[in-house]
């Protein structure tokens, strides 16, 4: 490990960054403070647990990695994993569906949009999703869950990849929230995303609070909305920061993400990289673009984040249509390449 930049770490970098408000408890601020240094020494090195070289997407100090959303066409978590690798990622913002049924949890038997509308199910339906519901607790707090999260990180680390952030949540309940970041806690990640939002930023800012870790808040577009106030929802707890989506700002608002990011880049933990043409575009506003080719400043941002040396996770997510012949494991890698290019 390099030394010097052990030494930065230890001198409390990241904690003056941070800035996190003196009402926070001690223990959560260290707690914090500590898993952001703990996640960038990790990324940082080149090596993985077994002594080969590892995947390395850190270029020029600026951690590049990817939503697993981006891989949204591949549905098993060990072939997310590969690609991953395949991509050339060394960190991932790592969503949870899918998780616990791989790692062998009881499976819903409803779908997403039966549950949204569970009045509407048959009696039998609702009686097999109340029967769930017991048996999805009883397995999250069984004996061994745990173990089962922690051989997930393993395997994931041992093929190059860390967990930086998980978006995923068991609910909204105090209980199911503790639950969630306990799960974050031991996959790695500094902390769990969700959208922004006074709900999210009041209940799932206080679990990440509780945590000591971070709730970091993800927009569409919001920031067009006449009343949003981005400032309100952050105080809403301490351990609030943003996952910063740069092209849906900017093709919602026609606003320059590089002005917002110099204003907030102390309370950002991550953004989503895409390129989208502005709001204003004469042909089709706001839509997605092969990075390149659309109007987002990406290299701008990234140019930024990487002269003033500041610890924010750059995400790839990819939405764009994906050419003919090509998938999605292809364009992410081509992304991270452009990414590379910039900060090279």
């Amino acid at each position: 490990m390099n030394t010097s930049i052990t030494s930065t770490v230890k001198a409390g970098v990241y904690k003056n960054r941070l800035k996190i408000k003196t009402n926070m408890k001690n223990k959560t601020i260290k707690s914090v403070v500590s898993l952001m240094a703990m996640a960038a020494l990790m990324l940082v090195s080149s090596f993985s647990a077994i002594g080969q070289k590892a995947i390395n997407s850190r270029y020029g100090g600026v951690q590049i990695g990817a939503i697993t959303y981006s891989f949204r066409d591949i549905r098993e978590v060990d072939a997310v994993l590969q690609a991953c690798v395949d991509a050339g990622l060394s960190s991932v913002e790592l969503m949870g569906t899918g998780i616990e049924a791989y790692l062998g949890a009881p499976r819903n038997p409803l779908s997403w949009r039966e549950v949204r509308n569970l009045d509407e199910q048959t009696d039998e339906k609702k009686k097999a999703y109340s029967k769930y519901q017991e048996d999805i607790k009883t397995w999250r707090y069984a004996d061994g869950t745990m173990d089962k999260y922690a051989m997930l990180k393993q395997k994931f680390n041992d093929a190059g990849v860390e967990i930086h952030i998980y978006k995923w949540t068991a609910g909204m309940s105090d209980e199911e929230l503790d639950y969630s970041f306990r799960v974050a806690k031991i996959l790695g990640a500094i902390g769990i995303t969700t959208e922004i939002g006074e709900e999210n930023c009041t209940k799932v800012g206080a679990a990440a609070e509780r945590a000591g870790m971070l709730a970091l808040f993800h927009n569409h577009y919001q920031y067009a909305e006449e009343d949003f106030d981005v400032d309100k929802l952050l105080a809403l707890s301490p351990a609030n920061r943003l996952n910063f989506d740069i092209g849906h700002y900017f093709g919602s608002t026609g606003k320059d993400p590089v002005a917002f990011i110099e204003k907030y880049h102390e309370q950002i933990g991550s953004i989503h990289l895409k390129d989208k043409t502005a709001k204003d575009n004469p042909v089709k506003g706001n839509e997605n673009k092969p990075f390149g080719e659309g109007e987002t400043p990406v290299v701008e941002v990234l140019q930024l984040i990487q002269a003033n040396n500041w610890p924010i996770f750059c995400d790839i997510e990819l939405e764009y249509k994906i050419p003919e012949g090509s998938n999605s494991v292809k364009e992410t890698a081509i992304c991270r390449e452009y990414c590379k290019k910039a900060l090279l």
